[in-house]
């Protein structure tokens, strides 16, 4: 799968740096969000594998993971577009 880029939800302003994205990349790497900046070891990574997905801390890189089923990890990205878990409400 080719590198699509960093998807952030539309309910995020464009200037806020508290937010959890994701991106779709070939490979087995961690990937943590381009607004996070060089040296900021206060993200969320994820990683894709084999029909599922991987979530970790990155302050604790060697600690556990979550993994989850790729339909729930769809379905989870979709409800933070929709808004589902949008706190303003």
């Amino acid at each position: 799968m080719a590198d699509t880029g960093w998807f952030k939800s539309s309910y995020s302003s464009n200037d806020s740096d508290n937010c959890v994205e994701v991106r779709i990349t070939a490979g087995d790497e961690w990937l943590k969000s381009s607004y996070s900046g060089g040296g900021n070891d206060h993200c969320v990574e994820v990683r894709l594998g084999r029909g599922v997905v991987g979530v970790r801390d990155s302050k604790d890189r060697g600690g556990p993971a979550l993994w989850v089923g790729a339909a729930g990890w769809s379905s989870f990205v979709g409800r933070i577009k929709a808004g589902n878990f949008d706190t303003a409400r």
